[in-house]
This record gives structure tokens, sequence and C-alpha cells, in this order.
């Protein structure tokens, strides 16, 4: 009887302090919207910084496509179980800065803290997104890419064409794709995210506004300017593309990139960082190039835009888990860290030191294009036409734009008809996210 009581006090001791151990550790929730080799790399990171403490317990939730963990992260705030960190995709920007309270910005949480935290560690050209106008950043740079061009250097060969010698202008594309149609190629070229790839970036690549304001970084007061000769240009070369069967639309997404490396379509512009999920499905080579660019507009190419998302700190937490949140975006932030997701991923590197220990490790060397988005990126000092955007409700001005593209691939308008309504829908959800946004 006495051993028995001793064993259940021992048992009670022991269930007790499991019961502490487990109630010490703050769990911390992050929404994030990666799938695939990117989602895998984003468990790993998850585990390493669980692994490298005792109390705090990150966990990552897949929350379906950008829009959506968007759109499901304001339903739960409002209910009251919103998730610590949210990812938010580029465009969501001005949005989130303008719900004021729904966030906490990334400087006041790590001076809060007590984290080490040095703004001017990060690239330039990333972290200017993400800054506000006195420089402080309002959510931590995540994952960063910008659009590049994909080719597929066995379908090149087979077409007689020089796998080496990738199409620098649109000029040299077209012929490209010609030869490639000739060869029996069913599905040429497709793209990723349409708007992105070739409303943001082609606006930047040749040093032409979106919109007015710094394209909105000067000011909610901005208009369209996606209606200009260069913006209907573009759109009625896709449409042209498409009738002559050397253009498949794949979707407002990535869906492109799927096609690309299966081997249906030859070439493809989409995130750099499609290089994760290329790599692991291509049964070919493929090789990364700048974007094409048109070659009788003056000054081109000038640089490209990021894309990808940021981490969001969200408001109404715990003092408790806010530490434990900025923990994570210092864990996040260090080079060794950092430079690992840049060369597992092909997303730029968010901090000067974590590009210095790629470059220096010879990784670029031993992989040739995967410094193809930094370049790219840094191909000439941004512009105000090129340092990036920031429209209020950016997510529908993008689906309207991607809409209107749509009606023109689909034969219903004409390229500057489309663009013109655009531009006229498009302002109405500038002035409706102005009129909310006031004061």
């Amino acid at each position: 009887m006495k051993h028995a009581a001793i064993l259940r006090t021992g048992i009670a001791v022991a269930l007790g302090l499991a019961a502490t151990t487990a109630q010490a550790q703050t769990e911390i929730q992050m929404w994030h919207s990666m799938t695939g080799a990117l989602g895998d790399k984003v468990n790993e990171i998850t585990n390493k910084f669980n692994a490298s403490q005792k109390d705090y317990k990150l966990i990552a939730v897949y929350k379906g496509s950008y829009p959506e963990s968007m759109t499901a992260a304001i339903a739960a705030y409002r209910a009251g179980n919103a998730p610590h960190i949210l990812q938010v995709f580029e465009v969501g920007t001005a949005t989130m800065m303008a719900a004021k309270g729904a966030v906490k910005p990334v400087y006041q949480l790590m001076k809060d803290a007590d984290e080490k935290f040095d703004p001017k560690a990060y690239m330039p050209a990333v972290a200017g997104y993400y800054t506000d106008s006195k420089g402080n950043m309002l959510s931590m740079p995540f994952n960063s890419s910008t659009p590049v061009f994909y080719i597929n250097k066995d379908a090149y060969k087979k077409a007689g064409l020089d796998p080496n010698k990738a199409p620098k202008t649109w000029k040299e594309f077209t012929a490209a794709a010609e030869k490639l149609k000739a060869a029996g190629q069913a599905c040429v070229y497709t793209t990723g995210w349409p708007s992105w790839v070739h409303v943001e970036n082609l606006s930047a690549w040749h040093n032409v506004p979106i919109g007015t304001k710094e394209n909105g970084i000067a000011g909610m007061d901005t208009e369209f300017k996606v209606n200009s000769p260069l913006h209907v240009r573009q759109v009625t070369m896709l449409a042209d593309f498409a009738k002559r069967g050397l253009f498949t639309y794949a979707g407002r997404r990535n869906e492109g990139e799927a096609k690309f490396f299966s081997g249906e379509c030859a070439m493809v512009t989409s995130s750099s960082a499609a290089q994760a999920n290329i790599k692991r499905n291509a049964k070919f080579e493929f090789s990364v190039n700048f974007l094409p660019y048109h070659d009788d507009i003056k000054g081109a190419p000038q640089n490209s835009i990021i894309g990808g998302a940021s981490l969001w700190v969200m408001g109404g937490k715990t003092n408790n888990a806010y530490k434990g949140v900025a923990k994570f975006m210092g864990f996040l932030s260090q080079p060794a860290l950092q430079a690992d997701w840049h060369q597992s991923t092909g997303y730029v590197p968010i901090t000067n030191a974590a590009a210095d220990i790629t470059r220096k490790s010879g990784f670029y060397e031993k992989n040739p294009g995967t410094d193809v988005s930094i370049r790219q990126l840094t191909n000439k000092a941004p512009t105000a036409n090129s340092k990036g955007l920031r429209f209020g409700n950016y997510v529908q001005g993008r689906e309207v734009i991607e809409e209107e593209i749509e009606s023109v691939l689909a034969g219903k308008k004409a390229p500057q008809a489309a663009m013109d309504d655009a531009v006229k829908r498009g302002n109405e959800i500038l002035r409706k996210f102005q009129a909310a946004n006031k004061g």
C-alpha cells in the first residue's frame, strides 16, 4: 500500500511538472501561403526555431493563397482570434499599413521586446517596400522575389535555337517563339502572375509609371496610368501571340510554372522563387534570364521590382507572445539562415549579409542564373517609376487589371478599351480606399 501511494505521488508530481512545462511554452501562430518545396522550407525554418529555444512554440499553418489567407486573417481579427503573424503579399501592403490597431509595426515590436534590430541591414530594394515615410519598418521582409524569364534549353536545341542565348528583347523573343512553334512545340510561352509581370514590372522595366504620385508611394490621392501606349502595346502583343499559338494563358497566379516544369511550355515568365519547384520537377535543362524588353524605348531596361510577401504582426496579443514573435523575427534575419533560404528557394536575400555570404561561397558561379533576380532588381538605380508601388486595396485593383486583360485575350474587347476600363474601375477602388482612410 505504501509503495502504491509513493508511486501515485510520483506520477502526480511527474504529471504536474509536465503540465507546468507545457503551460510555460507559449504558442505562436503564423499563417502562410507557401506550398510545395517552399512550404517544406517554411516547416524546416519553423522546426529550427522551435529547437533553438524552449519558451515558445511556433506553429506554421498553410491558409491558402495570398488573397485567401489575407481574407481569413481579417475575419479572424474581427472575431478576436487572429494569428500572431500573417504572411501578406506585397500588393496588400497599403491595406495593412492603413489597418491602424489591427497590426503592430515590426520596428515597435522589436523595440518593445528589446531585440536586436537594424533596418539598415536589409537590402534597400526590399526594405523600401515595407517602410513608412519616416523610414520605420512596418513588416518583416520574408520572401521577396522578382519575375524572371525561364527557357527550356532542350526545347531550344530541338528547334535549332542556341540554348545558351535566351532572347533579350521582345523582337528576339518573337523570332524564337516562331521557331519553337514551327518545331512542333504545342505550348510555346506562358506566364505566371500576368499583372505583376506584364503590367507592374513591365512599367518599372521601361521606367514608365503605373500610377501617379510615384505609383502611390507619395500619397493616397493617386490614379492609375495602365492605359499608356506601352501598356496597350504589351496587351496587344500578348493577344496577337495567343491568336498565333505562341502564348497560352494559364491563369492569374503561378499556374504557368507547372506548365513549364512539366515540359508542356518551352518558356515562362514568373517568380524567381519558382526555381525551387522547377529544380525539383523539371526533367530538362533550363536557364534563368532577365525579362525581355522593348529595345525602342529609351533607357530600357531599367530595373524590376519585387513581389513576394512580408510578415505582419497582428494587434491585440499579449506582451509575452510579442516577445516570442520578436525572437522569431530576429532568428529569421540571421545571415546564415537567410543565405540558405535564398539559395534553396530563388527568393532574393533580404539582408546584405546574406547576399555577401552567398557571393563569397561561390554559389552563383556553381549555380548559373541564381543571381539573376538580384542583378535585375539592381540593374539601375530606381526612379520614381521603378521603386515599387503602394496602391490601396490593390488586391482588387490587380484583379480588375487581370479581368480586363482576359477580356482582350478572349476577343471580347480591344486592348485600348480594356486598359481604359482598367483605369476607370481601378480608380474607383482607389477613391473608396482613400475615403475610408482619411485622417
